[in-house]
């Protein structure tokens, strides 16, 4: 992580949060770029863009130059903006659907394509991409979710072919993640089981790392104990 540039998206959040700590400490600058606004001031290792709809092609891409410029270059980008909703097909909503799609797909889509260019001219672009175990085979209720995680793998391997020698795409496919959010929805659930925050970190960063040159168009599963 020595000297790199990161863009870690949902910086603010659980998993976001873990992944841009680990990176400092390692020697990593990074641009935690979020929907919500953090009241952290901008330090030599970290700048906070908040306030950031990446679902808007035109705000994902503002906010991408801002740290490009603030830095003078990108290394990596770390999609883990997204989100999570629970709904049956037919007893759903299609604006879950649409909402699905915005968050976890566009936002990647979004961020990506205003990030490559720059992850391009570095001499180790990478993308890493945050999928879901549960988009591999949908269950009941895990409709839009699923089909959202699933977009984000094919956007995943087609960037990675596109970019091929450029830039490194990969993703990985936690299971549940052991939150606080997750464990309140699930209180009677084995959360020993639970794939942690730091354990995902580990996988993302290897993949940032230059350890991981050989590694792209790649969907890691990282299910804990699951």
């Amino acid at each position: 992580m020595q000297g790199k540039v990161l863009i870690v998206t949902g910086a603010l959040g659980a998993l976001g949060k873990v992944v841009a700590d680990i990176a400092v400490s390692r020697g990593a600058r990074i641009a935690a770029i979020d929907f919500a606004v953090s009241q952290m001031p901008a330090t030599t290792e970290r700048i906070e863009i908040g306030g950031v709809d990446l679902s808007d092609a035109a705000q994902a891409k503002t906010a991408v130059e801002a740290a490009a410029k603030h830095f003078g270059r990108l290394d990596a980008l770390v999609n883990i903006a997204g989100g999570f909703a629970y709904e049956t097909v037919g007893d759903g909503d299609i604006k879950t659907w649409q909402r699905m799609h915005a968050l976890n797909l566009l936002t990647a889509l979004n961020t990506s394509r205003a990030a490559l260019p720059h992850l391009a001219a570095s001499n180790a672009g990478r993308i890493v991409n945050i999928g879901a175990m549960g988009a591999l085979q949908a269950g009941a209720g895990m409709g839009p979710y699923a089909a959202s995680k699933a977009g984000v793998h094919r956007l995943t391997e087609a960037l990675a072919s596109e970019w091929k020698g450029k830039v490194t795409v990969n993703a990985v496919l936690p299971s549940t993640i052991d939150t606080k959010a997750n464990r309140a929805d699930m209180p009677k659930a084995d959360f020993t089981k639970w794939v942690t925050p730091q354990e995902l970190a580990e996988v993302i960063l290897f993949l940032v790392s230059d350890a991981a040159s050989g590694v792209t168009g790649a969907l890691i599963p990282v299910s804990g104990r699951v």
